[in-house]
């Protein structure tokens, strides 16, 4: 007896031992919410030890003598006995708990499955403490030696709870299930800690054959999972087919939205993690892969009413299943490249000359208006950008104006970035400009002829850097480094170059004027009152796409003893130097101190021809149209439009009225001229200049290209020594695309010619080789 009043069994005594212990065990699998005394309980403990200790078995006649002697193997056999006594007592118990889930159905059979659950293993936890002893020796010494179905207690209470109750009420506890969940998915309020209850059940009772230790996925994967997905499949299947019969593809959008993002949500709630993929694949299987070609139908009409929200919506749902975004993108791409193609349609459909502003803008409408469609819509993907970028690169090069002249985009564009960065009455803000800048360089992006933009840039940005008329050096540096960035240094070295021109020209001026001052007293009192105030640039031939006059010029006195001075002091410092003048580009003011009615005499801003022309008049007041020109020595493509100016604005009056520049037209100056302003700007280029300077620039194109293909097939060949003549060509291609689209014939003509010039020649069959 012990202390407490509990009868403790003879230890070697087994069925007297059992036949306590199993009234103790079944105290805990029953009556464990009323709570279990501690006498009871270290009585149980006191008698699995002492049991599992007895030397009884050592000479038990009931067991072989070949399986050994002496009180270690004793504890086996004893430990064996009681392990399975208490398996099949397990089996007894779970016996009668199949028994009692017979009269529950439905919610209340998981009621009562999970309500057995937790007493069960809250049991198990209790008994498995209880039989430490048995666990800690014999069932460790059997499992070390590679015994199967030997588990520790608490698992054997789960193994045997999946072989005598789970695999018998499982489909029943499913079937609930499934229609709990249905219920929840119809709308209504369930009691979601039951399936949670439920999935805990399932995960528990996967145990790993190698190792009771470990746990696994197994029972709950066959009998939870893969019910619940096939379940699911056949929901969506059902109320898909009848949702996309009944409402719009944009409703079904947010409905298959909403399906998703629930279930995504149920695996938070109650499911186990393990599912995620295998539901949300499913869901995507059953709500839009089976769907996708409807939803891309509806893709164009979404398009065309820009209905961002719902294209975001469709974005979202094609972009989660396989390949399902590649035919949207191809929509997309053509349907960018048609509103490109109408923009420029409509701006070009006037019939007269497009502006520059007009055109880049509505390039850049086009743009910006799908640019952030992409964004918001596609969410900025990369793919959906490369539609985008495919589409604009295709109307910005091949539009209804590039029809007459492929590179119409890069000559208009470099035209359109001329006017932003010259001074004018409408000079945007510095952020604005900037900002102006940045979208320039998006059209310049899409230009195929950068080479052609190229030249008109550097030959406008020349025009603004000597006639000083640039907004600002700063937004000259800022574009150009934007090219930079975008060509490289050998795209836009001339340009930096040039502008060291000026500014080592202003120190230039600086200290010509400073010699000025120091020689004005060998200077007789005439010729100081004659100084001009000048001002030189100096310019590197190499550098400056600047030509030579095309008409010859007498300038007047007053100039030419200032070029003189100006020579004079520039040789001393560059001997060896030649000056070359360009007239043409020059330009100043006169005072008309003839027109006496004006307190403030009127200021002529004038082109050094227009000058010219007018200083003559300091001598006389009618001039025959045969002595200006042989006093200017202008040739007649020049002289008369510059007189047609001074007509026009005035300043010269024809005899006879209305005649045309030419021989037996004579010039007066009018004494009674007019204007609202006190300096008049006559220093304006003739149409007929701007069409022969357009041309020139595009000859000069030309020849750039082909010395640019003719260098490149040198460098090529010179690397590779002999190579296919196909392959060549593929060469020079890749080489020269980023400057400009090259066409093949035309790289064969510079293959023909450079075999002429003796750099390459023929071998046998289609073989070429570089000629050292």
């Amino acid at each position: 007896m012990s202390s407490s009043g509990i009868r403790t069994p003879h230890r070697d005594d087994l069925e007297d031992t059992w036949s306590f212990l199993e009234r103790g065990i079944e105290k805990v699998m029953t009556q464990l919410d009323s709570g279990i005394d501690m006498a009871t309980y270290m009585g149980v403990y006191t008698a699995v030890h002492n049991f599992c200790t007895s030397q009884k078995a050592v000479s038990s006649p009931h067991h072989s003598p070949a399986l050994g002697s002496g009180p270690h193997r004793g504890a086996h056999l004893l430990g064996e006995e009681l392990y399975n006594l208490f398996g099949q007592y397990l089996s007894r118990h779970l016996a009668e708990v199949y028994k009692a889930s017979l009269n529950h159905t439905d919610e209340p059979l998981l009621a009562f499955y999970i309500r057995e659950w937790v007493r069960y293993t809250t049991a198990a936890k209790y008994i498995n403490h209880l039989f430490h002893y048995l666990n800690r020796h014999w069932v460790k010494r059997e499992v070390d030696e590679g015994k199967k179905d030997i588990y520790d207690v608490y698992t054997l209470h789960l193994v045997k709870w999946k072989e005598d109750f789970f695999i018998k009420v499982q489909q029943s506890v499913m079937d609930a299930v499934l229609n709990l969940i249905e219920k929840q998915r119809n709308g209504e309020t369930i009691e979601q800690s039951q399936i949670k209850n439920i999935v805990g059940s399932f995960v528990s009772l996967g145990l790993d054959e190698n190792d009771s230790s470990k746990s696994t996925l197994v029972v709950y994967q066959f009998y939870f999972e893969k019910p619940f997905i096939e379940a699911t499949r056949v929901y969506y299947e059902n109320e898909s087919r009848r949702f996309v019969a009944e409402n719009s593809v944009v409703e079904y959008m947010k409905k298959a939205e909403s399906r998703l993002e629930e279930e995504r949500a149920r695996v938070d709630l109650y499911l186990h993690p393990d599912i995620t993929k295998n539901l949300t694949d499913t869901c995507l299987d059953v709500l839009v892969t089976a769907h996708s070609a409807l939803l891309r139908d509806e893709f164009q009409v979404l398009l065309d009413t820009e209905r961002q929200d719902d294209l975001a919506r469709m974005y979202l749902l094609l972009s989660k299943i396989k390949d399902g975004l590649d035919p949207l993108r191809n929509k997309f791409e053509t349907h960018v490249r048609k509103a490109g193609l109408a923009a420029i349609e409509k701006v070009s459909s006037s019939g007269g000359a497009v502006e520059p502003k007009v055109y880049i803008d509505a390039l850049l409408q086009v743009h910006s208006k799908y640019q952030n469609m992409v964004n918001a819509a596609f969410a900025g993907e990369s793919e959906f950008v490369r539609s985008l970028d495919n589409a604009c690169r295709e109307f910005v090069n091949r539009n209804a104006l590039c029809q007459t002249s492929s590179t119409k985009s890069p000559e208009l564009l470099a035209r359109y970035t001329d006017s932003l960065l010259k001074k004018g009455a409408k000079s945007p803000e510095e952020s604005e400009l900037e900002e102006m800048l940045v979208q320039i360089m998006t059209v310049f992006k899409y230009i195929e002829d950068k080479d052609v933009f190229q030249k008109f840039y550097s030959r406008m940005l020349a025009k603004r850097l000597v006639h000083v008329s640039s907004v600002s050096d700063d937004a000259e540096t800022s574009m150009i480094s934007k090219l930079k960035e975008a060509c490289g240094f050998e795209y836009t070295n001339k340009l930096q170059r040039m502008f060291q021109d000026i500014q080592i020209s202003k120190d230039l001026n600086t200290s010509y004027r400073d010699w000025q001052d120091k020689n004005k007293s060998l200077l007789d009192d005439e010729d100081r009152k004659k100084l001009v105030d000048a001002h030189f640039q100096v310019l590197g031939t190499g550098f400056w796409p600047l030509t030579a006059p095309s008409t010859q010029f007498i300038p007047p006195q007053e100039i030419v003893k200032t070029t003189d001075r100006f020579k004079g002091f520039y040789f001393d410092k560059h001997s060896g130097r030649k000056l070359t003048w360009l007239w043409q580009l020059c330009k100043g003011e006169i005072k008309a101190n003839y027109i006496k009615n004006t307190k403030v005499p009127y200021t002529f801003q004038v082109s050094t021809y227009q000058m010219g022309i007018l200083l003559l008049y300091n001598e006389s007041d009618t001039i025959g149209y045969t002595d200006i020109e042989k006093a200017t020595a202008l040739a007649p493509e020049v002289l008369e439009p510059n007189l047609g100016i001074l007509v026009k604005a005035r300043i010269l009056l024809p005899s006879p009225e209305d005649a045309k520049p030419g021989p037996g037209t004579s010039y007066a100056l009018n004494y009674n001229f007019r204007a609202k302003k006190i300096k008049i700007n006559l220093n304006i280029q003739v149409k007929s200049e701007q069409k022969t300077e357009t041309d020139d620039t595009h000859k000069t194109v030309e020849e750039d290209r082909k010395l640019l293909l003719q260098s490149a097939i040198v460098r090529i060949m010179k690397s590779r020594k002999k190579m296919k003549h196909v392959q060549l060509v593929q060469e020079v291609i890749q080489q020269v695309k980023a400057r400009f689209p090259p066409r093949v014939p035309d790289i064969k003509k510079n293959i023909e010619a450079l075999m002429e010039k003796e750099y390459i020649e023929r071998l046998d069959g289609d073989d070429l080789a570089y000629i050292a």
